[in-house]
């Protein structure tokens, strides 16, 4: 039994490389880095955060995109993600993990990780090297502007560095303009969803 906190079919990925495509997520519950900016709320811990109880064929038996996103919480906190990736696989699934890094499991080559550093907000759960490498893609999200600062030495071992402005954080936007315009090898990630109404 998987515990998920939600899920959707058929909407689109509005964040990264693949903002515009559609696909299905899957939201595992549970995380521990607790992000004050959390889109799921787990910023106070997410005990309060509802959840149910669901298996595998069930997951599987709702998918209707041939992309599906796993996130949550903390996808590589769950001991049974990568029965989850496999059985995707099978089934002809392109799978995407959006993750903070700070946990690790061994996935295949082929599915596609979005690696979003959490340290310089809880110091307790730095990347863990190997995802530094296993990235697909690097999305930081800015805040006060001194991210890329915190992250210098180790963006380099990724091509695909994207910078997000903090949804609701009236200054975000123009400081990560501000970040681009000083490192254009980077791109500007939004929050794309949020802005077309769809979850």
């Amino acid at each position: 039994m998987f515990l998920i906190h939600e899920t959707f079919q058929e909407t689109i990925q509005g964040e990264g490389y693949w903002t515009g495509s559609v696909c299905d997520f899957i939201r595992l519950y549970g995380c521990p880095v607790k992000c004050h900016f959390c889109d799921s709320s787990y910023s106070s811990g997410g005990s309060h955060i509802q959840y149910t109880r669901r298996t595998l064929e069930d997951l599987v038996s709702e998918l209707k995109s041939s992309m599906v996103v796993i996130s949550g919480g903390e996808p590589f906190v769950n001991k049974q993600l990568s029965l989850l990736v496999d059985e995707l696989l099978v089934h002809n699934k392109r799978v995407h993990i959006e993750t903070s890094g700070a946990f690790w499991q061994e996935i295949p080559p082929r599915v596609w990780v979005t690696v979003s550093p959490k340290e310089y907000v809880s110091p307790k759960y730095p990347v863990d090297e190997r995802m530094w490498q296993r990235a697909n893609e690097i999305k930081i999200v800015i805040s006060d502007g001194s991210e890329v600062d915190f992250y210098k030495d180790k963006l380099s071992e990724c091509s695909l560095i994207f910078l997000q402005p903090e949804w609701g954080n009236p200054n975000s936007l123009q400081l990560t303009l501000g970040l681009l315009r000083e490192n254009p090898q980077y791109r500007l990630s939004l929050q794309t969803h949020k802005y077309i109404g769809v979850s």
